[in-house]
């Protein structure tokens, strides 16, 4: 479904990439030109600026998504040729390989069909909204104008049932997005599709190229639903996703859900390569609260809340997985995106070794492997020459027991058996063992301003906050536009956070890549630099939707 053949041309490098590209991390505390104080090791801290104002965009000591900064960023970039594109969120049914479901998704399919343009296009995409909820659409990764952001109540109103949304921005930056809803937990269903900005001076030579996207599964399994597990997990707090009325978009908000239900279907394809997924336990859908925990050494120790049933590859369970075909000796890129809601994975190649080329969008220095471990909305670009045979691209939903694949062939058609590849048992690769490439690492500089967010909560209370404080969409981190800001990010918690920023990169210490979304472990800090160049309102939150709806988010805001 999402594979492109084609021979790329050795070109000269990213176009659009260099010293002066965009980075940025939203954060909790006042810095260098706030209220707050500094702690004995130079850290900037405060509360945030929160004065109480009734709308996100009225504070008027703060950039507007709306605003006239706004549209002279957007002017800057140099809008180029209109791709147009239309979606139609729906509720839907979905034959994920194991079973049918149903569940919401773009156009009836899971993941929704690729946004493929160039850089320096402009995106122009009318999202209509079929569903029985608001929503909204966020473009992952994407440094574009602030007001095309899709954060309800921040920088656009809920789109509601029966209503549309034209999104229009230019894709300035090359790389591997996504896109996927910014409304209460609708993320862990079927509302996700990948989103690929090509370089139109593509440096790297290619005979293939596949998009890997890999997903957990619980919608519409059991009379399950995302909305009815964040209930189990934070007592019946709800979604903090509003809508235009300051009503919530979840369950527990005085909506009813209409999508659960039983699916029916059978398992074919390539039923006997589920030997490379092991499947341990039957089908489950709640939360993990009375479950086996799930731990990993890898991720510090407990892995996640939510037990799945169900594990996906390009929306197929591993009982009828995706065939991907090719020669021996051609040379593939896969990009691969985690748009799971709750689960890291390893991911490997039987028989193969991977090249890691590019993190969350941007060029790294080359990296050999055998497997990668990603956290949601974290994505990779590997390079591999393949072998000749049948091999599990083999995806593990870290320390919860399972696993799925898809399947690369260069002959034959019948079903074999596919052992546990040992790859994922080798040299695993993290975002911290890599080094951005030349052209993209931020131009050595001391921060103009130093913030502090420190994670907090516990699993048990499920009470996730920034700094001690739940989200709330009126509150702002501010700072100003040309300052370099060094976030310092300190994990208080036992648990794991994917932490992802709006409309920026910023850099990982020493040299490291230039991302978007980074992986904090318990109990650990990193400190990650950005050059605030985007103005606007920009949220940073945990990419697990269960903490950030239960309050683990917060927002970035440009001074004027």
């Amino acid at each position: 479904m999402h594979e492109k053949t084609r021979r790329a041309v050795l070109g000269t490098g990213i176009a659009a990439a260099g010293s002066g590209l965009l980075t940025a991390c939203g954060s909790p505390g006042h810095g260098a030109h706030g209220g707050g104080h500094a702690d004995p090791d130079g850290t900037v801290t405060g509360a945030p600026d929160r004065a109480g104002a009734p709308a996100a965009d009225t504070r008027p000591e703060y950039v507007s998504p709306h605003g006239p900064e706004v549209d002279a960023r957007e002017r800057k970039r140099d809008p180029g040729p209109v791709r147009r594109f239309r979606l139609t969120a729906t509720a839907t049914t979905l034959d994920i390989g194991a079973r049918k479901v149903k569940s919401w998704a773009y156009e009836d399919q899971v993941p929704g069909q690729e946004i493929r343009v160039t850089a320096g296009d402009t995106v122009a995409l009318t999202l209509a909204n079929n569903l029985p909820q608001s929503t909204t659409l966020h473009w992952h990764g994407i440094r574009l104008r602030n007001d095309m952001d899709g954060v309800p109540g921040v920088t656009q109103r809920p789109i509601r049932t029966g209503a549309s949304f034209d999104y229009r921005f230019t894709a300035l930056f090359p790389g591997t997005y996504w896109i996927h809803p910014h409304s209460g937990v609708q993320l862990d269903r079927g509302l996700y599709a990948p989103l690929i900005v090509e370089d139109p001076k593509e440096p790297l030579a290619y005979d293939k190229e596949w998009v890997v996207v890999i997903d957990d599964w619980l919608d519409g399994v059991g009379g399950r639903t995302p909305d009815k597990v964040l209930k189990q997990l934070n007592g019946g707090k709800g979604a903090h996703a509003m809508d235009d009325d300051g009503e919530g978009t979840g369950d527990g908000r005085g909506r009813k859900d209409t999508k659960g239900g039983k699916g029916g279907g059978k398992e074919g394809g390539e039923a006997d390569a589920k030997g490379a997924a092991a499947r341990g336990g039957g089908p489950r859908a709640s939360a993990r609260r009375g479950a086996a925990p799930a731990e990993s050494e890898l991720l510090g120790g407990h892995a996640g809340d939510v037990t799945y049933p169900y594990y996906l590859v390009n929306g197929r369970s591993p009982e009828s997985p995706q065939v991907f075909r090719a020669k021996r000796g051609d040379r593939v890129r896969i990009r691969i995106i985690n748009a799971g809601g709750d689960t890291a994975f390893r991911v490997a190649l039987g028989g193969h070794r991977m090249t890691v080329t590019h993190t969350d969008g941007y060029p790294v220095v080359p990296a050999r492997t055998d497997a990668l471990l990603l956290g949601m909305g974290e994505r990779y670009d590997v390079l591999v020459t393949v072998k000749d045979g049948v091999f599990p691209l083999a995806v593990l939903a870290e320390g919860k027991g399972r696993s799925t694949m898809a399947v690369l062939r260069t002959r034959g058609k019948h079903p074999v058996k596919l052992p546990r590849p040992k790859e994922l048992d080798g040299k695993l690769l993290t975002a911290a063992q890599l080094k951005a490439a030349e052209e993209v690492r931020l131009t050595p500089k001391e921060p103009d301003r130093i913030i502090r967010m420190r994670l907090t909560g516990s699993m048990r209370r499920f009470d996730w906050a920034i700094n001690g404080r739940p989200y709330d969409p009126s509150q702002r981190y501010p700072v100003r536009a040309g300052e370099r800001v060094r976030l310092s990010f300190i994990n208080g918690t036992t648990m794991w956070h994917p932490i992802h920023l709006h409309g920026h990169t910023f850099a990982l210490p020493n040299g490291g890549p230039r991302k978007d979304t980074t992986v904090l472990l318990p109990h650990h800090k990193v400190n990650v630099d950005f050059d605030a160049d985007n103005p606007g309102l920009w949220m940073v939150h945990c990419h697990n939707v269960y903490h950030s709806e239960s309050g683990m988010m917060t927002i970035l805001g440009y001074r004027k």
